[in-house]
């Protein structure tokens, strides 16, 4: 039988909490559904500075504060992993693998995923010294030797915490310079175990089938190849929106991306997109809340001229 609400979240990181917050303490009926752990990538990440009320704090921490407030208000939350849409005049049935839940209104805020190198061994080392996240395997990295690929925030934010853990970090980029903030770049730059290896992309990752040894990685400038021997390997090198599940309702671009105007709503009447899902510059911790308040609010006006219908 399928469970009827006003709203259902589609993804339970700081965007789609904070849109389930608002539309909940409406009194809307909300269901929060999620693939995984309540959170999202907050719970991959060391250490937060730059969300406001907390000087620093622990990304898992940030994400149970979060959690709890926006379920306060009798937020429904649901594991699911969302295989579609569909519509009709205003209903819209939000489709798992193995249920159906309808609502006028929906809020997409599935977030993104790591990108992937896509070369040799990557795969088949995932879990074993192959990582994409540095708070969840770091320690099992104590006193070694770890790789991180990737020159943006989340890469040098990451080598820095491993820093702390390993005995030698050496960070792989394939540009001459960083583009990470400068703040960031500035503690990695003043740590002496970590070491940085510039204008070079990972050709394969190589182990002795049972964990990983080292890196082969290609000079883009004279194509010389080098192996560099390792423990482990962290990979940042983007996102990827994960919204495959939407493509057939016309809200996504080619890239996967989608678009939304200033009050979240996309081109169907009652979709709502937030957080990195969205096309958007800056993807952020303080954004998604932002997108999250906007849909929330928006949101309970659509269900309401619904009713009224």
């Amino acid at each position: 039988m399928t469970k009827k609400y006003d709203v259902i979240v589609i993804g339970a990181g700081p965007a789609g909490m904070t849109a389930a917050l608002y539309a909940s303490r409406a009194e809307l009926s909300v269901l929060m559904l999620d693939r995984g752990v309540y959170g999202g990538q907050m719970n991959n990440t060391a250490e937060i500075e730059n969300y406001p009320g907390f000087k620093s704090i622990l990304g898992p921490d940030l994400s149970q504060k979060m959690y709890d407030s926006s379920t306060q208000f009798g937020v429904e939350y649901g594991y699911g992993e969302v295989t579609g849409i569909d519509i009709a005049g205003n209903r819209r049935v939000v489709k798992t693998a193995d249920d159906e839940y309808e609502a006028p209104g929906v809020v997409i805020a599935s977030g993104s995923q790591y990108r992937k190198l896509g070369v040799p061994g990557e795969q088949e080392y995932s879990g074993r010294g192959v990582s994409y996240c540095a708070v969840c395997d770091g320690a099992f990295f104590k006193g070694e030797t770890v790789v991180v690929v990737g020159g943006g925030d989340s890469a040098i934010q990451e080598a820095t915490y491993l820093s702390n853990i390993a005995a030698k970090v050496i960070v792989i980029h394939r540009r001459d310079k960083l583009r990470a903030q400068k703040i960031l770049q500035e503690r990695a730059f003043a740590k002496d175990n970590i070491e940085f290896v510039w204008n070079s992309e990972v050709e394969e990752i190589e182990g002795n089938g049972k964990k990983v040894t080292g890196v082969k990685i290609r000079n883009n400038q004279n194509d010389n190849i080098e192996t560099i021997s390792a423990d482990g390997v962290f990979i940042y090198v983007g996102i990827l929106p994960m919204t495959a599940a939407f493509n057939d309702i016309g809200i996504t671009d080619e890239a996967g991306w989608i678009d939304t105007n200033d009050q979240m709503e996309t081109k169907v009447p009652g979709i709502y997109a937030v957080g990195d899902v969205r096309k958007k510059h800056l993807r952020q911790i303080t954004t998604a809340v932002g997108d999250g308040g906007e849909a929330g609010q928006a949101i309970f006006d659509y269900v309401e001229s619904v009713k009224t219908k």
